[in-house]
Order: structure tokens, then C-alpha cells, then sequence
């Protein structure tokens, strides 16, 4: 079990929120080792994206034992005294986004009962994943990154095999249209971690619920997620109604973002979630978020709009510009309204 070492996530007051845990979610299942059966993965894809936004994927093909190593790598990089996971953060900009931190979410006021190591991942080759600017990080931590190396070049196989499906899917001409965006040598993608302790209140008084990670839409293509054994992880459903993620650590989650939804012109949906904090187990999760490269033209994919019957729900942007625009806002502000095109 990983403990929480002292420092400042202890010092985290947040208003513990005491409404019951929604129900369970019903979570679109697709299988990728289906055999012959590519086709109706392809249209299960498209449904799930088209529903919730968000599915579980199964026979994906990544090995137990690379998920097993990097979860108890994960832990025991969170077991760490304070002063060796900041360390992490060594040599990055002021400003940077990357590295190792607790309780605040971005830049804007977000806090949340967590703490989180951030990674840039480059597009091309082995994906060696970095602390940008980092002079001479401990023996330890590049051997953790060396794990996490290995562990994103399985993960964005398989992630390629789902966006293709979802092309396929679609009905798209050109099969690569999602996969080139996120492969390319200059694609702008990360890698989080994060770790949820058990709250000590929460754990005394037995009951009650906490804020982990405040409700929002991840801004990439997609996020592919994968926890261990404990839940906490909410969806919000069509009817604005919240829905609890039964945890599967022998899978992964595929969450739908902002791009996907502007590409595929709103017929896929960006998912808003959120984690909330109530077992006495930690909760520890990696994402992988899929982003295209920076100077990126971003527009509803020309089939789709007329297939809406000519209608282009949002305008073209550069992914920098989004990027930009959505780390400006708060967690649970609506990036996408800034980028609609006026209805008819």
C-alpha cells in the first residue's frame, strides 16, 4: 500500500462532499483480440464514442507483467521522502507544467486531494519521456522513466490500433486521418501519473466524500487511462447525471477529448469526469493523452461535416492555440463554447 510521506498534501482543506456515490456506470466494452471480428470492434467503437465518450478496452495486447512492474513502480515512487519526488521536478522552466507536484491542478486555483508526476513524451522512436530542462536526474528516476518508456510504446500501439478502428468506424477515406495526428515525430503528448491517498478524516469518520480531481474534458484526441484495484474514477452521463467507473486493472479506458470532438464535428462526444476520494485504499492511475503536433490545423474532418448536412460546428485552430486557451480556464469550464461557430 502506498503511504503518503509528510508534506504539503497534508495540508490540503477541502470541503468533503457527503452525497452518495452515483451508480455504476455501464462502460462500452470493446475487445481488440477479437479475431476476425474487426468490423464490429470498429462500429462498437464508434457507438461507445457516439454514447458515453468513454469505453474499456480489452485483448489489448499490453503484457501483465509491464502493468504489474509500472504499478509498483508507481508506488514506490509516491512512498518517496517529499524532498526525492520534487526532485523530480529538478532543472524544469518556471512555468513548466512538467515534473512532480501536489494539491494544485494547473494555474488557475484548481485543487484537488492528489499529487502527480507529469512527463512530455516525444512523438517518434523509443518515446523517451522527460522532464524538460533537467540537468542530472537521480539513478532512480531514470530507471523509473525507462519503464515508463517501454510502457508508452505498448500503450500508443495499441492506442493507434483503437483510432483506427475509429476511422474505420466512421466511414474516413484517409484510414491514418486520427492516427498521423498523434504518431507524428512532433506530436505534443504526456504521461501522468497520480496518486489519491486515503484521506485521514475521511478514514476516521468512515463515511463522506472528497474532491481527488475536480470535474472536466481531457483538451487532446484521446486519453487512455489505466488504474489499480480502488475506484474513485466518475463519468457524467448524456442526462448531466454522474456514474461511477468500476475499476478493471487488467484493462484500459479510453476517454474521448476536446480535438476528437471538434474533428469528428460533435458526433463524438469529450467525456467530463472527475475522480472523488472515499476508500480507505489509495487510488493510482496513468494517463496517456494524445496530442497532435503543436502547428496542427484542427477542423471537423470535411466527410463528417457533410454528412451534417454541410454544417461546421467549430472553427479551424492550431492545437497550440488550444492548448493554450484551455490551460487558461478552470478544470470545469466549457473550452470548447470559445471555438463554435455560430448556428444556422
Amino acid at each position: 500500500m502506498v503511504v503518503l510521506t509528510k508534506g504539503e498534501l497534508e495540508q490540503i482543506a477541502l470541503p468533503a462532499v457527503h452525497k452518495a456515490v452515483p451508480p455504476l456506470a455501464d462502460v462500452p466494452e470493446v475487445d481488440l483480440g477479437g479475431g476476425g471480428a474487426r468490423a464490429a470492434a470498429a462500429r462498437a467503437v464508434v457507438a461507445a464514442c457516439e454514447g458515453h465518450g468513454f469505453f474499456k478496452v480489452t485483448g489489448h495486447g499490453v503484457p501483465a507483467g509491464l502493468l504489474a512492474r509500472v504499478e509498483a513502480a508507481a508506488a514506490t515512487f509516491f512512498s518517496m521522502p517529499q524532498l526525492e519526488k520534487e526532485a523530480a521536478a529538478a532543472g524544469a522552466p518556471p512555468g513548466s507544467p512538467f515534473g512532480y507536484a501536489s494539491k494544485r491542478i494547473g494555474s488557475n486555483g484548481d485543487l484537488g486531494w492528489v499529487e502527480y508526476l507529469l512527463l512530455g513524451v516525444t512523438g517518434a522512436g523509443a518515446a523517451p519521456l522527460c522532464v524538460h530542462g533537467e540537468a542530472s536526474p537521480p539513478p532512480s528516476f531514470c530507471s523509473f522513466r525507462d519503464l515508463l518508456n517501454e510502457y508508452v510504446v505498448a500503450v500508443r500501439a495499441m492506442m493507434c490500433e483503437v483510432l483506427g478502428l475509429m476511422a474505420e468506424g466512421l466511414g474516413l477515406k484517409e484510414k491514418d486521418a486520427l492516427v498521423r495526428l498523434v504518431s507524428h515525430e512532433e506530436s505534443d503528448s504526456m504521461l501522468r501519473m497520480n496518486h489519491y491517498p486515503p484521506h485521514p478524516e475521511l478514514k476516521q469518520q468512515g463515511h463522506g466524500r472528497l474532491t481527488g480531481f475536480g470535474e472536466h474534458t481531457d483538451p487532446q484526441v484521446i486519453s487512455v487511462l489505466r488504474s489499480n484495484d480502488t475506484s474513485g474514477l466518475e463519468i457524467s452521463l448524456r442526462d448531466g447525471s454522474w456514474a461511477s467507473v468500476p475499476p478493471d486493472r487488467d484493462s484500459f479506458f479510453i476517454n474521448v477529448g476536446d480535438v476528437l470532438q471538434v474533428l469528428t464535428n460533435g458526433r463524438f462526444r469529450s467525456v467530463r469526469h472527475r475522480v472523488m476520494v472515499s476508500s480507505p485504499r489509495p487510488r493510482v492511475s496513468i494517463i496517456f493523452f494524445a496530442g497532435p503536433p503543436p502547428r496542427e490545423r484542427l477542423a471537423p474532418l470535411p466527410w463528417l461535416v457533410a454528412e451534417d448536412g454541410g454544417r461546421c460546428r467549430y472553427r479551424e485552430f492550431t492545437w497550440r492555440e488550444y492548448k493554450a486557451s484551455a490551460y487558461r480556464t478552470k478544470l470545469a469550464e466549457n473550452r470548447l463554447c470559445h471555438f463554435e461557430t455560430e448556428a444556422d
